[in-house]
C-alpha cells in the first residue's frame, strides 16, 4: 500500500509539515508495511515555501526592504539555481496585526517590489511570489511603487502607494522603472476575479478589517485604477489574490497569474508519485466555500488519479461544504471531538488530528482486510 500524506497548514496551530508528520506516524502505527512518503504542500498562500523547502534543496537568504510601515525590514526568500522564491505574507501576513492594527488601505507594500529588483540584480531569471494570506488591498500599487512607478492625484500631488490612494490617481508615471528582463510569477491560492461580488474587496476585505462602508468604494477605485493599467485584469482569474497584488504582478511588471497549488504539484513531480498510490491524505485548517475556490486540498483531488482514494482530514468542516465528492473527495472529517472555543480547537489540534488520523486509518484496515499490515 502506498500513501500519499499531502496537508496544508492548519492556521495557528499545525505547520503543513508538522500535520504531514502526524497523519504519517498514525498510519504507519496501522500500516507498518505500507510505503508512506510526506509531501507537506501550500498553495500560495502563507505556508506555501516552507512547505516546499521540506522536498526540495533550497537556500534561504534574507534581504532588507521597506516594511509594512516604511521602516527597513528583513524580508526572506529562497533560492534554487537562477529560481527564486517568496511569500508576501512575510512582509504583511495577516497574522502579523491584531484586529485593531488591520488596516489594510494604509498598510504598505513596497518592499515586494524592491525585492523583485534585488533578486534580479542577483542574477535570478524566474521569479515566483506567493500572493495569499495578506492584510493588504491596494490593487499592488506598493509593489508597483517598490519597483519604480510613481502615482499622481489631479492636482499632480504624488501619492503614497496603499489602497487609500487608490480613489484619487488620474495618473501613472513609470520614468524611473527599472527593466523587468526576469520572468515574474503570482502563485495564486485562490482564483478571485479583481472587482466585484466576488473580487478582493467584497470577499476578502470584511476578514482583513476593511469597513462596510469601505467595500464598495474600494471596490471602484480598484476598478477605476485598472482601467489606466489594463481593464481586462478587472476580470482576469486569480487577479483578485493578495488584496489585488495578483493583478499588480500582471499589470505592473508584465508577470503571470498561475494557480499555486498546481504549480505546487508540478514542483513536487505530483503526477508520477501519485501514479501507484492507493490514498492521499490532504486536510487543512478549514474546509470550506473557500476551498472550493481553487485552495490545496481541492487542488490535489482534482488531479489525482481516478483509482485513488483521496480523504480529507481537517479542523473543521462547514455545514456547506457538502458536495465535496464532486471536486474528487470521497469522504471529509473534522478532527473536533468535542464543543470547545476556537483557542482550545487550536491548542488540542495535535492531539485532535493524531486521534482522528488513527481512527481513520484502523478503519480503513478493517473495511479492506484484516490481513492487511
Amino acid at each position: 500500500m502506498k500513501i500519499l500524506m499531502m496537508p496544508d497548514s492548519f492556521k495557528g496551530s499545525l505547520s503543513a509539515k508538522k500535520a504531514a508528520t502526524i497523519l504519517g506516524e498514525s498510519f504507519q502505527q496501522v500500516f507498518p508495511s505500507a510505503t508512506i512518503e510526506l509531501l507537506p504542500v501550500g498553495d500560495g498562500g502563507e505556508g506555501t515555501l516552507d512547505a516546499l523547502s521540506q522536498t526540495i534543496s533550497m537556500e534561504e537568504r534574507w534581504e532588507t526592504v521597506s516594511g509594512w510601515n516604511g521602516e527597513p525590514f528583513s524580508m526572506r526568500y529562497m533560492h534554487f539555481q537562477d529560481q527564486a522564491f517568496f511569500e508576501m505574507a512575510d512582509l504583511v501576513g495577516l497574522p502579523m496585526f491584531s484586529e485593531e492594527q488591520r488596516r489594510p488601505l494604509d498598510i504598505l507594500t513596497i518592499g515586494l517590489g524592491e525585492l523583485i529588483i534585488r533578486l534580479q540584480e542577483k542574477g535570478m531569471k524566474k521569479i515566483y511570489i506567493g500572493v495569499g494570506g495578506s492584510a493588504t488591498i491596494d490593487g499592488g500599487i506598493g509593489l508597483a511603487a517598490g519597483l519604480g512607478y510613481r502615482f499622481y492625484d489631479k492636482e499632480g500631488n504624488l501619492l503614497q502607494p496603499n489602497g487609500r490612494s487608490l480613489s484619487k490617481i488620474v495618473r501613472i508615471d513609470d520614468t524611473d522603472v527599472q527593466e523587468l528582463t526576469a520572468e515574474i510569477y503570482a502563485v495564486t491560492d485562490v482564483t478571485n476575479v479583481l472587482c466585484g461580488a466576488s473580487g478582493a474587496s467584497f470577499i476578502f476585505g470584511p476578514q482583513k478589517g476593511l469597513k462596510i462602508e469601505e467595500i464598495s468604494k474600494t471596490d471602484e477605485a480598484l476598478k477605476q485604477v485598472y482601467r489606466l493599467i489594463n481593464q481586462t485584469l478587472i476580470d482576469t482569474p486569480g487577479s483578485g489574490a493578495g488584496g489585488g497584488l495578483a493583478a499588480g504582478i500582471a499589470g505592473f511588471a508584465k508577470g503571470k497569474i498561475i494557480h499555486g497549488i498546481d504549480f505546487v504539484l508540478d514542483v513536487l513531480d505530483f503526477d508520477q508519485r501519485a501514479q501507484d498510490a492507493d490514498f492521499i491524505i490532504v486536510g487543512e485548517g478549514r474546509m470550506d466555500q473557500q476551498s472550493m475556490a481553487g485552495k490545496a486540498p481541492v487542488g490535489i483531488a482534482k488531479r489525482a488519479p481516478a483509482k485513488t482514494t483521496v480523504l480529507a482530514i481537517s479542523g473543521s468542516v462547514d455545514q456547506e461544504f457538502s458536495d465535496y465528492e464532486a471536486y474528487g473527495i470521497s469522504a471529509c472529517f473534522s478532527i473536533i471531538g468535542q464543543p470547545e472555543s476556537l483557542s482550545e480547537a487550536l491548542d488540542n489540534a495535535e492531539v485532535n488530528l493524531r486521534r482522528t488520523s488513527l481512527s481513520i486509518a484502523k478503519l480503513i484496515k478493517k473495511v479492506r482486510s484484516n490481513c492487511i499490515d
